[in-house]
């Protein structure tokens, strides 16, 4: 059976930890008032971030959260996203990864959604043999709430009982 990959969401203003693994920056957009050379990214994954449409209608509401994680969860499904996505998931089979965000609440973030895909695609239950990158599970997200369900193929989200459509 697949080990859950080690990912945690940090902001990118935060010192780095020694237990922080490979660093990448998730914005499409470098952290305001962050000199590069003080930044310790590892990488800068600007193709995995959410459009700049979805981020300006986002605003980072709380309120809109649950719609922004089905959006972005559609726009992960693009070709340039979906292979990006395949990059981090490459990572997270290499050894621990922290998505870094400049969002001041990280916990509502696309890193969190990021994360949370990475997570639910690691294949936890899964034969360790078992074919497949990140987007075989995307048919997992939920259209209402953005939700992952762990198993496949779901019938009813678990978060907020959506109907999830099999395929």
């Amino acid at each position: 059976m697949a080990a859950e990959p080690r990912v945690q969401v940090r902001r990118a203003y935060d010192a780095p930890s020694a237990d922080d693994g490979r660093r990448i920056l998730v914005d499409r957009l470098w952290p305001r008032g962050l000199a590069k050379d003080a930044a310790h990214v590892d990488e800068w994954l600007k193709a995995v971030a959410p459009s700049s449409e979805l981020r300006r209608w986002y605003g980072h509401d709380p309120a809109k959260f649950d719609q922004f994680r089905h959006r972005y969860a559609a726009e992960l499904r693009e070709p340039e996203r979906a292979q990006a996505l395949m990059r981090l998931k490459q990572e997270t089979g290499r050894g621990p990864v922290t998505l870094l965000t400049a969002t001041r609440d990280a916990s509502r973030s696309q890193a969190a959604v990021l994360a949370e895909q990475l997570r639910a695609a690691s294949g936890i239950g899964q034969d360790e043999d078992a074919p497949g990158d990140p987007a075989c599970w995307l048919h997992r997200v939920c259209p209402a709430c953005g939700t992952i369900a762990e198993t496949g193929p779901p019938a009813t989200c678990a978060r907020c009982s959506a109907e999830i459509p099999a395929g």
